[in-house]
């Protein structure tokens, strides 16, 4: 079954990654440099944070190495397969999840970075003065609330790979929904304000983003459903 929902995911994704190019969440030199400034001071302290409980991770389990690869690798493949939305930005899925339930959100933070950065340098996603927004959206708020979500269905016995489907859906949306305000923020409408202009970028990115947020949640659920299976084989995989 899991074999399955993975086939037929990759066809979804890999029909859509077709398109006129766009950027990794907001394009190089959209944001107005004090908000790019802005983010980047905001998502700093998360990443310094996330190096701290890397370190940590490792040390306590060495093993844990590959795992924290796999995570990367996840996220990196997931969120570069991507359908043009708002003038600026793109939707996709953000393959943050995961690591989040893996490592914890503030180790997602720097594994987001990282990502982001390479999309930035290699597949002109995105962009280095915009990466501080990017990160904080995808690497910092996604993560810590679906970390919540995690743990308050952990705790309330649900099994892991639904848990996975929910914790992906929340980090997908959240994702977008801090873009949406940051985009709001940055080009406030005339008539509206923010709020307006909030409304009309998230009921546009609403628009594909639901549909890939399911999408994500049921292929995170797979991945996390294979590695409980085979996890006496393979060293590393730990479920904070």
């Amino acid at each position: 079954m899991n074999k399955l929902i993975i086939l037929l995911l990759a066809v979804f994704f890999w029909l859509n990654s077709y398109t006129e190019p766009a950027a990794m969440h907001i394009m190089e030199g959209f944001l107005p440099i004090g908000w790019a400034v802005f983010w980047w001071i905001v998502t700093i302290p998360f990443f310094l944070w996330g190096l701290k409980t890397l370190k940590k991770a490792v040390d306590e389990n060495p093993e844990a190495k590959l795992m924290i690869g796999f995570a990367g690798a996840f996220a990196f493949v997931l969120s570069a397969l991507k359908i043009p939305s708002v003038t600026g930005s793109s939707s996709h899925p953000v393959g943050t999840a995961l690591g989040t339930m893996m490592f914890g959100p503030a180790a997602m933070t720097v594994l987001g970075m990282i990502v982001l950065l390479f999309q930035a340098l290699l597949l002109a996603h995105g962009g280095i003065t915009t990466l501080g927004a990017n990160a904080f959206s995808m690497a910092v708020a996604g993560p810590f609330a679906a970390y919540a979500v995690y743990r308050m269905l952990k705790k309330a016995g649900m099994k892991a790979g639904t848990n996975a489907f929910f914790t992906a859906f929340v980090a997908n949306i959240v994702t977008y929904t801090v873009t949406s305000l940051q985009l709001a923020l940055a080009f406030p409408s005339e008539t509206g304000g923010v709020y307006a202009s909030f409304l009309e970028f998230a009921g546009i990115f609403a628009v594909t983003q639901v549909s890939l947020a399911v999408c994500e949640g049921l292929l995170t659920a797979a991945a996390v459903n294979w590695l409980e299976k085979h996890r006496t084989s393979l060293k590393g995989v730990h479920f904070s």
